[in-house]
């Protein structure tokens, strides 16, 4: 899948919609309505992926994405690579792409909300 510039990759989109393609890491960041959805690296894209959309990346032999430090392998759970029959089929890859922008929104809420602080003896 080599999907090396920006243009093929919102084409590879557009019956999901617009995209925009943002560089980052070693690859580019997906985003739509503002969010990111989907990580391109080398030459996979990565969907975002929540409790609702794994079973269906897992029955389409997807994986999560996953790199290796020094000392371990690093397995991150919500991204899953985008399986290869998708890029044949732009109807169910719009499909995936909205779902992998549902499971967006719950990670976008939790790094927007405020710090808490902590409780402790008010000074007097």
């Amino acid at each position: 899948m080599a999907l090396d510039h920006p243009e093929e990759i919102r084409e590879l989109f557009s019956a999901f919609g617009k995209v925009t393609v943002r560089r980052m890491f070693s690859g580019a960041g997906l985003f739509a309505e503002g969010l990111m959805f989907a990580l391109r690296i080398r030459d996979d894209i990565f969907l975002k992926a929540g409790e609702e959309t794994i079973p269906s990346l897992q029955s389409e032999g997807s994986r999560p994405f996953s790199y290796e430090t020094k000392k371990r392998r690093v397995v991150v759970n919500s991204l899953w690579r985008l399986p290869d029959r998708l890029l044949d089929d732009p109807k169910d890859l719009a499909n995936f792409a909205r779902a992998a922008l549902q499971a967006a929104h719950p990670a976008a809420a939790k790094k927007s909300r405020p710090a808490r602080r902590k409780t402790g003896k008010k000074k007097r």
